[in-house]
């Protein structure tokens, strides 16, 4: 059986679901094939309990989906609502704990506790990122210019980029530079010596990754999730209504308004290539879809090196793709529970407190052993967690007086994504529960249910190679016009007419859906551009003597961009 699309896009997560939307909007005949019974990729609602409750499977907060893109897809009246997210709460074992609250007068308060200084630094700390983030915060939406390239298309969009950098000063270039080639240990020193507020800081730079706050780089890391908007804060957290799965329903349904076809349990098996481009995808029904136009949103890995053959593909692009890097120990854990939990520094209920992020993080040393014990071979002995409590605002995830609890923990061995050892991953969970025991006594017994989602279910079942959650380590070789391959960073492949938009690619990293937004502009920009060139063709062959004109006169579009 075959038929025939203007546009397949590969994978239903939320970026497959963006780019599906807009391609829909703009009148093109989309269809989604997604490998899984349901969409979502890891921004996915599950019910792992039964159908009482909801639990967000892997990502668990938002962030960074930009409002533009909300309104373009005009997401509310597709059931998308954001409950802000409470600010820090990390209590610890000696009875004492550390809120960072939104206001500046009792969050100085709270940092006094452990330290004067720290509390008075806080707000410089704050402002320097912020104007980091000012910086380089556009950035992240835009679509890469081709660096180093001498074509005149090319050198327009590098002098643009750097047109967009005036403000960088000569201090500014500095900042810009430590911030993204150094640590998060590296930028914390500069401000702050307690254990207490080091410790809680210190997990932002290290969330998701296979580094610790020693490593270089995780500055950044600390900074891409300190960019985005929540409820029109800037740098503000939330819990979608629904989970983190009722994000990925609202695009769904926006691309299905749209005209879109979303079909799940529709495994693609190969993309096909005819030429220098692509025909069009296979399923491993069987079923043949013809387009002109294939998104890939799966991992490079999977896209590049197991649905096309590497035949058609440049061997220096085959080899960026083989050697991108895609490590983690990350480990998911989700509860439910008979009741919230009681801590013994805050034993009274408060929604900023137990509808915060709650981290369990004594200091950044600490942090630290944890990476070094799991790149030694050994999973954490005191792993650090960042839990969230979305039940507390959104009463549709539980029934009435119980919750679910989502622990976003690491480290175990990277290795464990392609050999598992399950007995090993099942200890660790008891580990982190039993380190939320020793400052919320009496938890042990609340906990009903308990899920644990390891690297290798994470690489196996959702398909994050390594267990990575951004498809992708965050790390300075693997930014910007770097990402995924050289040459290859504005979305488009060597294959004509294949595009990427996964995590892998720049915008990615967290639920974003900025890569399935910029795709699409990628895609509408280079169909513009073959129509200009075949009415240009269409002309000169009207012209006596045209067999003679140029090659150029004569180029297509090859990888999507003009030659």
């Amino acid at each position: 059986m075959t038929t025939r699309k203007d546009a397949v896009v590969i994978g239903g997560g939320h970026n497959g679901l963006v780019a599906a939307a807009y391609l829909a909007k703009q009148g093109l005949d989309t269809v989604v094939c997604e490998r899984r019974e349901v969409t979502g990729g890891a921004a996915v609602s599950e019910h792992p309990f039964g159908p009482g409750y909801t639990v967000t499977s892997l990502s668990y907060v938002v962030s960074l989906l930009p409002p533009e893109l909300v309104r373009d897809l005009q997401l509310d009246r597709h059931g998308y609502h954001v409950y802000p997210q409470g600010p820090y709460f990390a209590p610890r074992s000696d009875g004492r704990y550390l809120r960072l609250p939104d206001d500046p007068i009792a969050r100085h308060a709270e940092i006094a506790k452990f330290s004067a200084a720290d509390a008075d630094a806080y707000d410089d700390y704050e402002a320097h990122l912020a104007k980091i983030g000012q910086l380089l915060g556009p950035l992240l939406h835009q679509i890469p210019p081709h660096l180093g390239s001498r074509r005149p298309a090319d050198l327009w969009q590098q002098a643009r980029l750097l047109g967009q950098l005036r403000g960088v000063d000569e201090r500014a270039s500095v900042d810009v530079t430590r911030l993204l080639t150094g640590s998060i240990a590296d930028l914390l020193d500069r401000y702050f010596e307690s254990d207490a507020v080091r410790g809680v800081l210190s997990v932002s730079g290290v969330i998701g990754t296979w580094a610790g706050p020693r490593s270089a780089g995780t500055a950044y890391v600390m900074l891409h999730h300190h960019v985005g908007e929540a409820d029109g804060q800037s740098g503000a957290w939330g819990f979608p209504r629904g989970g983190m799965g009722g994000v990925s329903s609202a695009i769904a349904s926006a691309a299905r308004s749209f005209g879109a076809e979303i079909r799940t349990d529709a495994e693609v098996a190969r993309i096909r290539v005819e030429g220098d481009r692509v025909a069009g995808v296979t399923l491993a029904s069987g079923e043949e879809i013809d387009a002109d136009v294939v998104i890939t949103t799966a991992h490079p890995q999977i896209s590049f090196l197991r649905l096309l053959d590497e035949k058609d593909l440049p061997p220096e692009f085959v080899a960026d793709i083989r050697s991108w890097q895609t490590r983690s120990g990350t480990v998911k854990i989700n509860l439910a529970l008979d009741q919230l939990p009681v801590f013994t520094s805050h034993p009274e209920f408060a929604p900023q407190v137990h509808g915060g992020t709650i981290v369990l993080a004594e200091s950044l040393d600490d942090v630290e052993n944890a990476f070094q014990q799991a790149v030694a071979g050994q999973p954490s002995q005191l792993p650090f967690a960042d839990i969230c409590i979305p039940s507390v605002f959104d009463d549709s995830l539980a029934p009435e007086g119980k919750h679910v609890m989502s622990l976003f923990t690491q480290w175990v061995p990277s290795g464990y994504a392609d050999h598992p050892d399950d007995a090993a991953v099942a200890a660790y969970a008891d580990r982190v529960i039993a380190r939320l025991e020793t400052v919320a006594p009496g938890f042990t017994d609340s906990v009903l249910h308990r899920q644990v989602i390891g690297p290798h279910q994470m690489q196996e079942e959702y398909g994050l190679v390594g267990g990575n959650i951004f498809h992708g380590e965050l790390s300075l070789g693997q930014m910007f016009h770097a990402r995924p391959a050289a040459g290859y960073a504005d979305l488009r492949t060597p294959v004509r007419g294949l595009y990427q938009a996964g995590s892998s690619t720049h915008g990615g990293g967290g639920v974003t859906g900025i890569p399935g937004r910029n795709v699409v502009q990628q895609v509408l920009a280079d169909q513009r551009a073959q129509r200009r060139s075949d009415r240009w063709r269409s002309r000169v062959a009207r012209v006596p003597g045209a067999a003679r004109v140029p090659g150029a006169a004569r180029a297509g579009i090859a990888g999507g961009r003009p030659r």
